[in-house]
């Protein structure tokens, strides 16, 4: 693509369509947008769109599908295209911090990301003067310029507070401290003396203490990972400066949006978070400044309001707390009675109360409040930090915290016991107070694990939390029933499994609530309560203890999904897969109903794919209704295909990529199950599957190789006879896999299928080409991965074929081709293959070259017979050798950048473990045994002769060992 006006006008005008409601003018314009992605200049040519337009929200549009265009294709991924040109990539790093930097801040927020994403990859070897560049616009004393540069160093360090750490890591850390730290505490202090200056001018205000707060942020993200030096030596500047600002008060930075956090609190918010951070890891250091900052943030708490615009302010205020009151260094601080009983009374129960915003959010915003309650988002609740710090308290001193608030729970309950109706909020704070003074270690698989045992939960369950889960109306104090219903779900690994039991059917009426809350954590518990375990690692819930309940369970949860607003809830859909899963058989009766129930949701969302989660339970769902139904019933496949062919094909039409992968997975369970030949509505799909499309995505390639398998264990034959032509398709498929590093093993895992299952003359003619092209692959870039698939492959090639026919087919390559494979693959790395079939795989195959190759005996050949037989000896008995050289790492499929779909493998659909050689040969060892006699009888004396004079004595054993379980002698 030149960089010409008839081509800028073309993308303008594409970048405008994309931004049309009506799909058929929106989805045409993003695929051509798609196309010209791999052009020379295509990046250069947005850009200068996103420079040059008069029309803003063009401007807008450009910056956006940048961005996405360089978080799909700027890493360059081994194997696959790399669509950015390296002159594109040198003037897009030219030139992208200027423009970022000239830009509107609309546009310069994508631009920033867009550096980070590129930083991510080049710097700092590949981009060494980014941060240089950066620096020195520091002088420039031009706030817009100063915060672009903040805003994309925040988007480009952040990452340090969450990297492991490695040499790597501190060299990069180091050399950002070096250039960075001086000039960025430099830029702190003048910005504080400006908002000296300025202090009466709010416009002013408004852009200084955006780069406070972005300065405080980068403070947290280069202290992360160690103490530098440079802050210790500094840390008078920044501590006393942090210490003002959390004290200071400007009427004019107050905001009167309630709900909206203020540049003022957001500051102050992230300067809690860094003397948290601080306070826990260097608390040595930090100890001088510790008291004031305590006193400070106390303060702090004791007079910020209850307005939903502190919540993050409160929240790291408490969370400061909550660090400094477990380090044994600041036991001290809270020793005194009056100490913990002030903290109890003014910060922990005015933070725990429910309130009116919490209220609404709980009513018309439920989505919201089940992630910041149930999931324990990063987006951090006054309650959840209250939480916190009364873990924290209990730490050392768990006695007296425990007689404070068992006060207050009283006192609560009493007030709610007066008048329900108008005082339930204190019963709410009740509970929840009571959930957390006895919560001390948990885990999302079994809830609460340990418990303060000051506190009797069975008891408080059956005087507080049956009475509100046994009430008549399941609709009434919707909060108070959540709230039973949590505890039950926290507690299930505290409570007695009776008290769970009578649970059960309560939770099974709440699944008919109208609130939303209260009917998706019914859904929730029930869950929970279905994976627990029991004795025997069985369920600790049986199908029989369920069974009275079954119907009305499986009649509520699907009703639950017709609940307004809760369509396409993933925790009910979680809790109906669960409840499949737990009942098994006792759901076939069930299934006509529930099939035709979930194939209509699959139509549905299928339109529009929005909730990744609820879509993939919905197919676990699928999968384990015909697994469950099938299993009782084989012939039933039909009926499944009946009702699912329909949806799938619509779905394949048109091009569903997030459901694509799915449909391939169940397809497969389907035709495996299939005991007869392979239907013909399989057939006509065949053809589909082999198109080169569906072959770029990475998220298509597992579930499509397995179906490809299925197709080739029921219908070899046939595909052979009326699709001859397809197995040159079936070869291309092979011939892509191969080529690629991350995907080599699902190559093999066809090519398997095609040597097992093809009739020996359908393939004849292609088998050399095979052969060739491995070991073309072998030695461009030979991988431990590859090298254990091209085992188990020769050695299966070697059982279906024969030993003479492997032999033949390598040394007709090129000459004395079978002696180095055998030496330098077969003998050094047989050790590496793992896997129970894989080994068997290589036994069989090796033992048919050692006793059924007559070149192995009579030729030049024949000095690699006994350290052949030394190897398999080491197969059978050394553990495996699962050393991978240094300079492999595997590209893992999630790693693939960019929007494609990531595999996402069913749990349900999961695929038997398949044996080529099956019954045929049960102990590999004995085998061995016999086939070494049978060697020996047809040439006496050889055998023996040619152990005793090169097998190390350790192996003769073992073999010893194997002729005496055989019965056999060698002659």
């Amino acid at each position: 693509m030149e960089l010409n006006d008839r081509n800028l006008q073309t993308l303008t005008e594409y970048l405008q369509k994309t931004l049309s409601p009506d799909p058929a003018v929106r989805r045409p314009a993003e695929k051509f947008l798609e196309s010209v992605e791999g052009n020379q200049n295509y990046p250069i040519l947005l850009l200068t769109v996103l420079e040059k337009s008069q029309d803003e929200v063009i401007r807008v549009c450009a910056a956006v599908t940048f961005k996405n265009y360089i978080k799909r294709n700027w890493r360059v991924v081994e194997d696959e295209l790399n669509k950015i040109s390296d002159p594109d990539r040198t003037a897009i790093k030219a030139n992208i911090v200027n423009l970022m930097l000239s830009s509107p801040e609309q546009i310069q927020k994508q631009l920033s990301d867009a550096i980070s994403i590129i930083g991510r990859e080049d710097f700092p070897q590949k981009w060494p003067d980014l941060l240089s560049e950066m620096v020195t616009r520091f002088q420039s004393g031009d706030f817009h310029v100063i915060n672009g540069i903040l805003r994309t160093a925040h988007s480009l360090f952040k990452r340090y507070r969450h990297e492991f750490k490695s040499n790597e890591l501190w060299s990069e850390i180091k050399l950002v401290l070096d250039t960075f730290a001086q000039p960025l505490t430099e830029l702190f202090k003048a910005t504080i003396d400006l908002c000296q200056t300025h202090a009466t001018d709010i416009n002013a205000l408004k852009v200084l203490f955006s780069s406070l707060a972005l300065i405080s942020k980068l403070f947290y993200s280069l202290n992360f990972q160690d103490l530098p030096e440079f802050f210790e030596d500094n840390m008078e500047t920044w501590m006393t400066n942090f210490h003002n600002l959390l004290t200071l008060d400007n009427k004019l930075l107050q905001t009167d949006d309630e709900e909206e956090a203020g540049l003022l609190e957001l500051l102050k918010s992230q300067i809690c978070d860094n003397a948290a951070l601080y306070a826990q890891k260097y608390d040595e250091e930090f100890q001088p400044y510790l008291p004031r900052f305590v006193t400070a943030i106390w303060n702090l708490l004791v007079t910020t309001g209850q307005e939903v615009k502190y919540d993050l302010l409160v929240s790291n205020a408490i969370q400061f707390l909550a660090s400094v009151c477990e380090r044994p260094h600041y036991k001290h601080l809270f020793e005194d009675q009056n100490v913990l009983t002030s903290i109890c009374e003014k910060v922990i129960v005015p933070n725990m109360e429910f309130r009116s915003a919490d209220e609404e959010a709980f009513e018309d915003n439920s989505e919201e409040y089940i992630i910041r309650d149930l999931e324990g988002s990063d987006i951090d609740t006054r309650r959840r930090a209250a939480c916190d710090l009364v873990r924290g308290l209990c730490k050392f001193f768990e006695g007296p915290v425990t007689g404070i608030f068992s006060g207050y729970v009283n006192s609560m309950l009493t007030e709610y016991a007066k008048n329900p109706g108008v005082n339930w909020k204190h019963k709410d704070a009740a509970i929840y107070l009571v959930t957390s003074l006895a919560s001390k270690a948990q885990t999302q698989k079994h809830g609460i694990t340990q418990a303060n045992e000051l506190v009797n939960l069975s008891e408080f369950f059956v005087n507080h939390i049956l009475v509100d889960l046994k009430s008549p109306n399941v609709n009434e104090f919707p909060v108070l029933k959540a709230d039973a219903i949590k505890y039950v779900m926290t507690f299930r690994s505290q409570l007695p499994k009776e008290q769970l039991l009578e649970a059960v059917p309560l939770l099974v009426a709440h699944l008919q609530a109208e609130s939303i809350v209260q009917h998706t954590y019914a859904a929730h518990a029930l869950e929970r309560l279905f994976t627990m375990r029991g004795a025997n690692n069985a369920t600790l819930i049986t199908p029989t203890e369920m069974a009275p309940f079954t119907e009305q369970l499986l009649n509520n949860l699907f009703k639950s999904l017709a609940i307004p607003g809760s369509s396409e809830n993933e925790y009910i859909m979680k809790a109906i897969m669960r409840s499949f899963s737990l009942l098994q058989e006792a759901i076939v009766p069930y299934i006509p109903t529930l099939i035709g129930q979930l194939t209509h949701k699959l139509l549905l969302v299928s339109k529009n794919p929005s909730k990744p989660h609820f879509n993939h339970y919905l197919f676990e769902s699928l999968c384990l209704s015909i697994r469950i139904t099938c299993k009782a019933s084989p012939d039933t496949v039909d009926s499944f295909e009946e009702a699912l062919f329909p949806v799938f094909t619509e779905i394949l039409q048109n091009d569903v990529q997030e459901f694509v992968p799915y449909v391939f997975q169940v397809m497969s369970l389907l035709l495996e199950i299939h005991t007869s030949s392979i239907p013909s509505s399989y057939m006509a799909l065949f053809p589909h599957l082999l198109q080169p499309a569906l072959w770029e995505r990475t998220g298509n390639i597992p579930p499509l190789v397995r179906l490809l398998q299925a197709y080739l264990e029921k219908g070899a034959t046939t595909i052979a006879s009326t699709a001859a032509d397809k197995i040159p398709g079936l070869l291309g498929v092979f011939q892509k896999l191969i080529a690629s590093k991350a995907n080599d093993h699902q190559g093999f895992y066809l090519l398997n299928s095609i040597v097992e299952h093809m009739s020996p003359d359908s393939i004849t003619q292609y088998r050399k080409q095979i052969f060739i092209l491995l070991f073309q692959r072998l030695q461009s870039s030979k991988t431990t991965k590859f090298v254990k698939s091209f085992l188990v492959f020769i050695n299966l090639y070697c059982v279906k074929y024969g030993a003479i026919a492997l032999q033949e087919i390598f040394d007709g390559i090129q000459p004395k081709m079978f002696g180095m494979v055998v030496e330098k693959i077969i003998i050094p790395e047989v050790q590496k293959v793992s896997g129970q079939v894989e080994k068997k795989i290589c036994a069989v195959g090796i033992t048919k070259i050692l006793t059924e190759c007559p070149a192995l005996m009579d030729t030049e050949y024949t000095k690699l017979w006994t350290p052949l037989l030394q190897a398999l000896i080491g197969l059978f008995e050394l553990p495996e050798d699962d050393s991978i050289p240094d300079d492999e790492h595997f590209i893992d499929i999630e790693d693939t950048p960019g929007y494609q779909t990531a595999f996402s493998q069913l749990a349900f659909a999961g695929k038997k473990e398949h044996d080529p050689i099956g019954d045929a040969v049960g102990n590999p060892k004995i085998l061995l045994a016999q086939s070494l006699h049978k060697l020996s009888t047809a040439c006496p004396g050889r055998v023996p002769s040619m152990l005793s004079t090169s097998l190390p004595a350790e192996a003769l054993q073992f073999l010893q060992g194997y002729l005496q379980a055989a019965t056999v002698q060698l002659v």
